[in-house]
């Protein structure tokens, strides 16, 4: 578990630096829909509700603030890896609550506007933002945060401090030498 909870909080910031794209796709996608469900009734509450969540309002907020803070997160690569967890289960519970509905032809949301509107090609069609979010949080999660990122920063930062403590360390040890000539016990 410890190990778990390390590799989170701890990701590998070696790779690309190109990461950051993929960070400010997902990131910004998730900023500007939990601000939607606040600004529009339709996206935050009323979908909520028509989809049946317990407590519709609680609900959209909570995940409305979840949304623009986890966004935040992704964004600046800060705790990437620990986010990502949630976000992907996210769209694991939106792509099953929207687009199972969707394929049996039951859901309570509008259809889409044209052809195809119900079945296995609707569901493709209109699973692609949540499968681009949810792929993209995978891929964050296993690769991490990339060399742009605070992540990175905080990396880069503990193992200069870790350098600085092993060096201050060899130095004190170096300093209990003994420079001055042996004790004469004949004299």
């Amino acid at each position: 578990m410890k190990n778990l909870i390390d590799s989170l909080l701890n990701p590998p910031t070696e790779g690309p630096g190109a990461i950051v794209l993929l960070r400010l796709m997902a990131g910004g996608v998730f900023l500007w829909e939990g601000i939607l469900k606040f600004v529009y009734t339709n996206q935050g509450v009323g979908r909520f509700t028509k989809l049946g969540f317990p407590a519709p309002h609680f609900t959209a907020t909570a995940d409305g603030w979840f949304e623009i803070i986890g966004g935040i997160l992704l964004l600046s690569g800060f705790l990437t890896r620990l986010i990502a967890v949630p976000f992907i289960i996210e769209m694991v519970v939106a792509m099953a609550s929207t687009k199972i509905p969707l394929y049996l032809g039951t859901s309570p949301l509008p259809l889409p506007p044209v052809p195809p509107q119900v079945g296995f090609w609707a569901v493709l069609h209109e699973i692609r933002s949540e499968y681009a979010q949810l792929m993209t949080c995978a891929f964050l999660l296993l690769a991490g945060p990339g060399r742009w990122s605070i992540d990175a920063l905080l990396a880069r930062r503990r193992k200069a401090s870790q350098d600085l403590l092993l060096t201050d360390s060899l130095n004190r040890k170096s300093d209990l030498s003994f420079d001055h000539k042996p004790l004469d016990w004949n004299h």
